[in-house]
């Protein structure tokens, strides 16, 4: 029985955190971590060699494109180090002995020939490791390569002390897996469950303390059923190193002498031909072959492409008209002619970016974007059944490099073009992005002065209402005012007036007394025995009226005053 080694590796983000103890190598006696990093990373390397930066992140990001970057759990289960030790020094001592060793080539015969039942392998005592798992969550693609080397299971050669179990259906718990690997639990030094973006299943990966106890493992439990109430079995294969690196350092590119495994479009499990058969249809999709027997039509269950057309008689192209050379897209059917002739199928590929097109001579699919045949299977003129395509000579030879050269040139040229394209959009955002932050802080400082201002607009408002509130107040009560003194001001002149006439009496009455002291003595007896006879004035002259109104009255108060 022949079994081949897998490469798993885990494909981390820029920022996310490296997860402990996932790194594990076959050779690790043999060779360094520095170098199994080496030559793990020389394809990418190579290719990257020479590149700018730009270059280099368009080369990285064409491949991880292809898959999305999701949360990747790991569960971490490690055993008892002290019942790890026991079991290895009663296993040496077992060993020792030549009873033991009888036993021991009774208990191999009996693995190698599988048990009627599998309880018959279950010990007395089943211990379970202790503690709680650690638990890591970690940003990434997880990636899974088969390498080209077959090794035999009967031949004494180095393989691995890893195991992994591609899918364990998500209905298990750990409590059941535990339970499926109890009887080697005492070999086992750690489980680690990784649960990715897969629906429905999960993988684990085994780390027994001997390669014997691996081989142990996989004679007895691979092809097993996880219970007997589902139809799951245990897919095991032997893993040859597991690594972590990140994408900027070129995990995504294609590696060396391995072969990555694809995932079944129907079942979403790992596609490898030494666990399941593997059919490739026409438009280049793969599929285990049970999973396409249930479906009944003719047509693939991904792009819905017929993979048996029905002929079509003077197909022509569309844009053209030709008849030779004629290639059909096998995403929308449009009829072009090939680039020997007016590259009207190209033109629609450059168009439409729909990749895969047929030629309708052969029936061989050319992948545009791959720039290759997607595979070796056409179909028959004679009876239509798909045989495995064969080159004619020189001539397909010469075809094929001429295609590829006319391919690689407009592809290099296309590629400068949008390298130049994509430095000049880098400086134009870089422009833009200064640009922004700038008009930010001018936007930030004029809506802070905007605030302000308003502010300042509101309170200069409420005090202008107040002042015109307290100025039609302060009007009112100049009003007032005015009105006040005005009348007042009449008052006073009306008192003025009044005083300075009876000043004016008063002096007259002390001149008149002056003078008539100063008369002599008779004279002022006549004066005092005298009569004074006032005639009534004119009333056409108010001003003579006025004047001998006012002469009467004093001589009279004279006159009485004596």
């Amino acid at each position: 029985m022949s079994v081949s080694l897998v490469v798993i590796r885990l494909e981390l983000a820029e920022h996310s955190p490296v997860p402990a103890g996932f790194g594990f190598s076959a050779a690790a006696g043999e060779m360094s971590d520095a170098e199994i990093k080496e030559k793990t990373l020389a394809s990418a390397v190579a290719c990257l060699e020479g590149k700018s930066p730009g270059e280099k992140a368009a080369i990285i990001h064409q491949h991880l494109g292809r898959r999305e970057m999701t949360d990747v759990i790991i569960e971490t289960m490690k055993s008892n180090p002290d019942d790890l030790k026991a079991a290895m020094e009663e296993r040496k001592s077992s060993e020792a002995s030549p009873t033991a060793q009888k036993s021991k080539d009774q208990s191999k015969e009996s693995v190698n020939t599988a048990p009627d039942s599998p309880s018959k392998q279950l010990p007395d005592q089943i211990s379970f490791f202790s503690g709680n798992p650690s638990v890591e969550i970690v940003h990434g693609i997880m990636h899974l390569y088969k390498t080209n080397k077959m090794t035999s299971l009967k031949e004494d050669v180095r393989r691995s002390a890893m195991l992994c179990i591609l899918t364990v259906p998500a209905t298990m718990t750990s409590h059941d897996l535990m339970k499926f690997v109890a009887p080697f639990n005492e070999v086992i030094e750690q489980m680690k469950i990784i649960r990715d973006s897969t629906p429905n299943q999960y993988m684990v990966l085994i780390k027994f303390s001997a390669q014997a106890d691996a081989d142990s493992f996989y004679m007895a439990c691979n092809g097993r059923q996880f219970n007997s109430i589902e139809d799951d079995v245990c897919q095991l294969v032997y893993v040859e190193r597991a690594e972590v690196l990140k994408s900027e350092d070129g995990a995504s590119l294609p590696v060396m002498d391995l072969t990555e495994l694809p995932k079944c479009t129907v079942c979403l499990e790992r596609m490898d031909e030494s666990v399941n058969g593997i059919l490739t249809t026409l438009c280049n999709h793969s599929f285990h072959s049970q999973c396409l027997q249930r479906w009944d039509d003719t047509t693939c269950p991904v792009c819905r492409y017929c993979q048996t057309p029905e002929p079509v008689e003077e197909n022509k192209c569309f844009e053209c008209g030709v008849q030779e050379n004629l290639w059909i897209c096998l995403i929308c059917g449009h009829i072009g002619c090939g680039r020997y002739v007016s590259r009207h199928a190209y033109k629609h590929f450059e168009e439409t970016q729909h990749t895969y097109a047929m030629q309708l001579t052969n029936h061989r699919v050319w992948d545009y974007a791959g720039d290759n045949y997607v595979h070796r299977l056409v179909a028959s003129k004679t009876d239509g059944k798909i045989v495995q395509y064969e080159c004619e000579g020189d001539t397909c030879q010469e075809e094929k490099i001429d295609a590829l050269q006319l391919e690689i040139n407009n592809m290099k040229t296309k590629f400068k073009e949008t390298i130049e394209k994509c430095d000049n959009l880098e400086h134009r955002l870089n422009d833009l992005l200064k640009e922004k932050q700038s008009m930010e802080r001018k936007c930030t400082q004029l809506n802070t002065k905007v605030a302000k201002l308003t502010t300042e607009l509101k309170e200069e408002q409420e005090m202008n209402k107040c002042l015109r509130a307290n100025q039609v107040l302060l009007q009112n009560k100049l009003k007032e005012e005015e009105r006040v003194l005005k009348e007042t001001c009449d008052q006073k002149d009306l008192q003025i007036t009044e005083i300075q006439e009876q000043l004016r009496d008063v002096m007259f009455y002390l001149e008149a007394q002056q003078k008539i002291n100063h008369l002599p003595a008779e004279t002022r007896q006549e004066i005092q025995e005298g009569q004074i006879n006032i005639a009534m004035a004119s009333a056409s002259s108010p001003a003579s009226s006025g004047g001998s109104g006012k002469l009467p009255s004093r001589k009279s108060r004279s006159k009485r005053g004596k």
